[in-house]
């Protein structure tokens, strides 16, 4: 090719180029458009979200991610365009040009951003075309799966955008606030060594080394810690982790986790920083203030009122003990439950009447939340008491209930039940979440955060006869654990609650090697065991090895409270069924016996 022969073709190539660009061109988003632009030519593409025929007139409002706008087919301004605006149908992709309008005065739709102008259309480009969809962006009851398999359809919903729309703008906050405060990004591995963190790991094989494995993590835990040893000090990651157990409406097998450390902190100052954080993050994304500092509990405290270990403290309900109430109780039942060092725990519901069928209803969630049954009380009007067991109840009854339960009075109802404290407690923790969701007591547009301090250090599994960490072994213990019993040893650690669910958690770390060898004697790993498996972490603590705490935050869950979504799945591009299925990549999928030989591996058959 000589020399102004490729400059012809240059130009040529450049001009068609430039010309196929010209079809896509955009000069503004359909949810954009405003009176700025009146009287004047843009330029739109998006989808087709509803086309409306008027014979003479054809209607169409394009959507993109910033929202729709009308647009206009004149048969009398545009023949040609207005025809070909006859094959327009649901989710055609398109690109048209056209001077923008405004609507006339009966037009107007103050539903629509863009309600007050119209797009008269003078050019029309199908950028593609669309079948017949399995369901459409404006459906509301697809079944999830059918979601999941076509879940580029489902992310067209305004509802689901406006979900990754916040969860972007949550991170690239945090992102700032981190950088800011004088955090390093600095990523690890996600291909690791298997380690015991609680949960089954997911592996992956060899196929240099064959019959070895790589770990998915569950969490960068090892790595900050090292990564505190290097002298970062302060480091932060937007972590991909993996846990291979069965998924719930909270929890997926991978999931993203903002996490962080740093050196020569206490628990205070993490407290501190993260609440910081979340105050920046709510001004941020909500322009609002958030209060500061938020409310403390030790976990004992938060087992003994609520039940469990995150509490929803959005409703002021309580459990409360009132075991002395029924100390010289004739009732079988409760005697042989008192004789055995039980407990009787009751809550107390006020203005809410209750209908027998009612109170049974709530015998039968108490039973199947695991209680025995469930004991009730009520004050009539009169001031009398209402019970299966009123004629066992102490003629004292309704003033020792009234020391125990403030207001209880007329309208007011105790639901009591008795048994082991642990077990009891679980349930009657259950119990009172079910009561404020069904009663309307949980105020569903507040967000009250908490920290829970004060952990157990260690928990006892009947099972396997066995002590296991509660966080994980390489959490601090509190002053004083070397002459205590595990069943009282404390840890430093502190998880943060938001509405009843933990956001995540944490803790100061162990830095002394001679501390972590006794931490793993008490959970059963032998000096080889913990040699093998934590060597490299052993060997750290001995080669300059700095006091250090962190914490990890659940991006999943916390988008998922934030937007007021059921599950997580909602604030995940591409997530995974209940059973851990993709149904639109059809994954996990069989491999060929070619490639298992090629990691050294061969499939046991089926029995």
């Amino acid at each position: 090719m000589l020399f102004w022969d490729f400059i012809e073709y240059r130009v040529l190539y450049f001009w068609f180029i430039g010309e196929t660009m010209r079809q896509y061109e955009r000069t503004v988003s359909c949810g954009a458009v405003t009176a700025a632009q009146l009287e004047k030519t843009v330029a739109l593409c998006g989808w087709v979200h509803k086309r409306r025929d008027f014979g003479s007139l054809i209607f169409v409002d394009l959507r993109d991610r910033s929202g729709l706008v009308q647009l206009v087919f004149n048969p009398t301004t545009c023949p040609e365009v207005h025809k070909a605006a006859h094959v327009l149908r649901s989710e055609f992709v398109i690109a048209v040009r056209g001077m923008l309008t405004p609507r006339a005065p009966g037009m107007i739709n103050p539903d629509m951003p863009t309600g007050q102008w119209e797009v008269q259309v003078e050019s029309l480009t199908v950028l593609n075309k669309a079948k017949v969809l399995p369901f459409t962006p404006e459906d509301t009851n697809v079944d999830e799966e059918m979601r999941l398999k076509y879940r580029y359809i489902d992310l067209r919903r305004p509802s689901m955008q406006a979900n990754l729309a916040l969860r972007s703008k949550v991170v690239f906050a945090a992102r700032e606030f981190f950088n800011n405060e004088g955090f390093l990004e600095i990523e690890t591995p996600i291909l690791t060594k298997n380690t015991p963190e609680g949960a089954r790991e997911f592996l992956v094989p060899s196929r240099v080394a064959k019959g070895e494995f790589y770990a998915l993590p569950q969490s960068p835990q090892m790595y900050k810690q090292l990564l505190m040893a290097s002298g970062m000090e302060r480091y932060f990651q937007v972590a991909r982790c993996f846990r291979d157990e069965n998924t719930r409406a909270d929890r997926q097998p991978e999931f993203t986790q903002l996490d962080l450390e740093m050196s020569f902190v206490q628990e205070s100052d993490i407290m501190e920083l993260m609440e910081k954080l979340f105050a920046s993050l709510w001004k941020k994304i909500f322009n609002t203030e958030l209060v500061t500092p938020f409310p403390r509990m030790t976990f004992d405290q938060a087992f003994a009122s609520y039940g469990n270990d995150k509490p929803d403290i959005r409703f002021e309900t309580k459990i409360q003990e009132c075991t002395s109430l029924f100390e010289k109780t004739e009732l079988s039942f409760l005697r042989a439950v008192l004789d055995k060092g039980g407990k009787v725990g009751g809550l107390h519901i006020v203005n809410t009447h209750f209908a027998r069928s009612d109170i049974d209803s709530w015998n039968d969630k108490a039973k199947e939340l695991g209680a025995q049954g469930l004991l009730w009380v009520r004050v009539k009007e009169d001031g009398s008491l209402e019970s299966p067991v009123a004629k066992f109840l102490p003629s004292t009854f309704f003033e020792s209930a009234r020391q125990l339960f403030s207001g209880f009075a007329p309208h007011s109802i105790l639901f009591m039940v008795a048994g082991e404290y642990k077990a009891t407690w679980e349930t009657l923790g259950k119990l009172r979440l079910a009561l404020g969701e069904q009663l309307g007591l949980i105020p569903q547009e507040l967000f009250k955060f908490l920290w829970v301090t004060d952990f157990p250090l260690f928990e006892y599994d009947a099972q396997s006869n066995q002590w296991s960490a509660v966080h994980h072994p390489f959490t601090s213990p509190q002053a004083g654990w070397e002459t205590q019993e595990l069943s009282q040893m404390k840890a430093r650690a502190y998880d943060v609650i938001l509405n009843g669910i933990e956001l995540g958690g944490g803790s100061i770390r162990i830095h002394d090697a001679q501390v972590q060898d006794k931490v793993f004697d008490l959970i059963g790993l032998t000096k080889e065991q913990a040699q093998n498996k934590f060597g490299f972490l052993l060997e750290a603590m001995e080669l300059g090895f700095p006091p250090q705490g962190g914490l990890a935050i659940g991006i999943d869950r916390f988008i998922m409270l934030l937007s007021a979504s059921k599950s997580i799945r909602e604030v995940i591009a591409f997530p995974k069924t209940a059973s851990a299925y993709d149904p639109l990549m059809e994954s996990p999928t069989g491999v060929s016996n070619e490639q298992l030989r090629e990691y050294g591996l061969s499939l046991i058959p089926k029995k």
